[in-house]
């Protein structure tokens, strides 16, 4: 039946269950997210650990790669979070203008432009904010430790 739900109760356990998936998926997308960062840290630190270790100072730019990678990688998961979110509220505005259809319930599709979504997370402070501080880190690193 592909008529809008007009009798459907907001507080059913179908409603509420498609909610609680969306909800779980922006939470693992955020999550994912924040592990990139966690990650990031850890590997640039023992790179850097190393090289330092080893007297190799023009190894330190090795420790860009990962940096380049996980920024790309956050970025992403950003894009998926916030598609996602667009789908939850797609979903809230159906069910609140009555408007919502069967088809609608357990769809867990991102909603949006992937690619223009990942170029706004590449632009959001949360991204570019720590992974240029942590370009910078390396670049003092280089320069004052380890040369």
């Amino acid at each position: 039946m592909e008529n809008g739900l007009k009798d459907i109760n907001p507080d059913s356990a179908s409603i509420q269950t498609h909610l609680g998936i969306l909800q779980n998926v922006i939470q693992r997308m955020s999550s994912n997210s924040s592990a990139c960062k966690a990650w990031c840290v850890t590997l640039v630190s023992a790179i850097l650990v190393i090289v330092a270790d080893k007297g190799k100072p023009e190894y330190t730019y090795i420790a860009f790669v990962p940096t380049v990678l996980f920024a790309a990688l956050d970025a992403y998961y950003l894009a998926l979070e916030k598609a996602f979110r667009n789908s939850y509220n797609d979903f809230i505005t159906k069910l609140h203008s009555k408007n919502l259809t069967e088809t609608d319930l357990y769809s867990v599709i991102p909603k949006g432009n992937m690619s223009k979504l990942q170029f706004q997370s590449f632009k959001s402070f949360s991204v570019w904010g720590f992974y240029v501080s942590l370009t910078l880190l390396i670049f003092i690193t280089k320069i004052i430790a380890i040369s």
